[in-house]
């Protein structure tokens, strides 16, 4: 019986919050080489998997974004990263969380899937087992930005600053990438460096199964941006993975992001791909960047606009 062949596709996002008007070209950059520098590796054969790995690593080297070098310091001056990837194959999946100094957590993460019988390692204890698993690891100011030390120096001070509120002037968020490969494969991974000057210790959705990240290759796959209290609360990936069996992809994506609002008064994102290839998002914050490869072989990199 001859296995059925798929056109290759790959979606990225770099954030979905208030980006200013002073971003906008280096997150349209960022973006757009992620797929460029991705997608012939899906063009040669590669797994779904490999490309979302390598998509976001190259968004974690990238200070535009709030993942790996540029990630928000926390409310004690460090830096604390979260990162989840997982293989629609086999439901597999591997997460860090509050990880530090590593410059990409997303390929820790693909060790926890692979090397251990857990799905999700935090603290200290993802730090040893990056380090036991030969990842280098790095000064802390090696992970940071001036532009996030000046921002940082803006909001310590100022009592009413809330994490989840859009900023007028502030860098990027996390980072996400979804592929489907020539089989048909699907999978996702998803980065971040968490909400500026959070508390010490404090996860939102990016780790967490089902909320930042999901991929069933029976559903599709997704991967979730925004505030992560929220888009925990409607496990929001993977309520737009099953509405994916129900709806069209992008109706699927708008579908979870009004759930998001509606249930939890939620600020978020959302990039997908169904079981069919089709391309899907939605968004209710000020702005959502993203990119993804066009079956005519165009890069098309945007930064939506809500309004």
């Amino acid at each position: 019986m001859q296995t059925r062949k798929y056109s290759p596709k790959l979606i990225v996002h770099g954030g979905a919050w208030n980006i200013p008007a002073a971003y906008h070209a280096a997150h349209l950059a960022g973006v757009r080489a992620a797929v460029e520098q991705t997608y012939p590796h899906l063009l040669d054969g590669g797994s779904a998997l490999d490309a979302v790995e390598m998509a976001v690593q190259i968004l974690e080297s990238d200070p535009t974004f709030d993942a790996g070098r540029g990630a928000f310091l926390n409310a004690i001056g460090e830096v604390e990263l979260d990162a989840i990837i997982m293989d629609g194959r086999s439901l597999d999946f591997g997460a860090v969380a509050a990880l530090q100094n590593i410059l990409h957590p997303v390929s820790v993460a693909r060790k926890v899937m692979e090397l251990t019988e857990h799905n999700l390692l935090v603290g200290a204890g993802a730090l040893d087992f990056a380090r036991q698993a030969g990842f280098p690891e790095l000064l802390p100011e090696a992970l940071l930005t001036e532009r996030e030390l000046e921002f940082f120096q803006q909001i310590k001070g100022n009592p009413g600053f809330r994490t989840h509120h859009p900023f007028k002037e502030g860098p990027g968020d996390t980072v996400g990438a979804v592929a489907m490969d020539k089989d048909g494969n699907l999978a996702v991974a998803t980065s971040t460096g968490g909400t500026a000057r959070k508390l010490p210790g404090r996860v939102g959705d990016c780790p967490i199964v089902g909320a930042g990240a999901y991929a069933d290759n029976e559903l599709g796959a997704v991967s979730a941006t925004g505030w992560g209290e929220s888009i925990m609360k409607v496990l929001l990936s993977k309520t737009v993975c099953d509405t994916f069996a129900e709806q069209q992809a992008m109706a699927a994506a708008r579908k979870g992001i009004e759930i998001l609002a509606r249930k939890v008064n939620g600020l978020g994102g959302v990039i997908g791909i169904n079981t069919a290839g089709e391309y899907a998002w939605a968004h209710n914050t000020p702005y959502m960047a993203m990119a993804y490869w066009q079956v005519d072989g165009v890069v098309q990199a945007s930064i939506r606009n809500n309004g």
